[in-house]
């Protein structure tokens, strides 16, 4: 198995890509592209490279029957700026290797993000972790940015100020701010980034981090293009049902056979397969075109 070079991730290493007003992505490394997936597909009967038409199919039916492991074989790595709020949520997938600067070695640069003034909204009336669509008045927007402004330049002061003292940075760093900048060193394979992208690109997480995934994917297509315009058709474009959904589904097509599936317990005949917030988050399925 020849070692997998792509010119268009040789060009783009190490390159910056800026996210948020202070942040970025670069890519590090890389091991594979789409070549390995495929390579490693076909090595249990020994074929090599198809033509483009063909690797491209096989890759397109690896990802839509969830056949995993080709694409654990293709690794990436890269180093991030984020902040700290960001980070938290990130960690959430454990399926990676990262290592992350330390407040306990190292004084903590003055970098905090601010929101734009777009970004600047109320809770969400019908969402509980987010905030609502439309931003704040424009003098408003500038008050709240003006406010965190002035709470990170205190902190940071007061940060400093215990540096300064000679207080131990593992102790002097504890009261510093969400907001607060971070960096790491991300490695991940691509069947675990994509399941990182499904979620972090959907229209219900926060906007800061969905912000990171859509360079990350961009990234990712110089390294893999085949494999990121299969996830990008059968997962960003697709959409799985429930039984109860499917069942509704073939009910307004007029499908007959809607009317013996049985749902768990009970007996689907003829009638709506869902109520209530179920019902509402099919609709949602329906104009989106995009699992939720």
């Amino acid at each position: 198995m020849a070692h997998c070079v792509v010119p268009e991730a040789e060009a783009i290493l190490d390159k910056e890509y800026p996210v948020l007003d202070k942040g970025f992505i670069r890519l590090v490394d890389y091991l594979g592209g789409d070549e390995r997936v495929v390579q490693s597909a076909r090595v249990s009967y020994g074929e090599g490279t198809k033509s483009y038409r063909e690797d491209a199919g096989l890759i397109d039916y690896l990802l839509r029957h969830q056949h995993t492991s080709p694409f654990e074989q293709v690794v990436l790595t890269f180093h991030v700026k984020l902040p700290i709020f960001v980070a938290r949520q990130w960690i959430r997938h454990r399926t990676a290797r990262l290592n992350e600067i330390s407040g306990r070695y190292s004084v903590m640069k003055d970098d905090f993000y601010v929101p734009a003034p777009e970004d600047v909204a109320l809770q969400s009336d019908d969402n509980k972790q987010g905030r609502s669509a439309e931003a704040l008045e424009a003098a408003a927007a500038e008050a709240v940015r003006v406010a965190m402004a002035g709470g990170q330049r205190q902190s940071y002061g007061d940060y400093t100020a215990l540096i300064d003292q000679g207080i131990a940075r593992e102790l002097a760093r504890i009261n510093l701010p969400l907001s607060l900048y971070t960096e790491w060193y991300w490695q991940i394979d691509l069947h675990n980034l994509f399941h990182f992208l499904a979620l972090r690109l959907d229209s219900h997480a926060q906007k800061e981090i969905r912000l990171y995934a859509e360079v990350l994917l961009d990234i990712t297509k110089k390294v893999a293009p085949r494999c990121c315009e299969s996830f990008e058709r059968h997962t960003l474009g697709g959409v799985s049902f429930s039984r109860e959904e499917f069942a509704e589904l073939k009910r307004r097509l007029g499908d007959s056979e809607a009317d013996s599936i049985t749902a768990g317990s009970t007996e689907l005949k003829g009638k709506a397969a869902l109520t209530g917030k179920a019902l509402e988050r099919f609709e949602e399925k329906l104009k989106s075109g995009k699992q939720k």
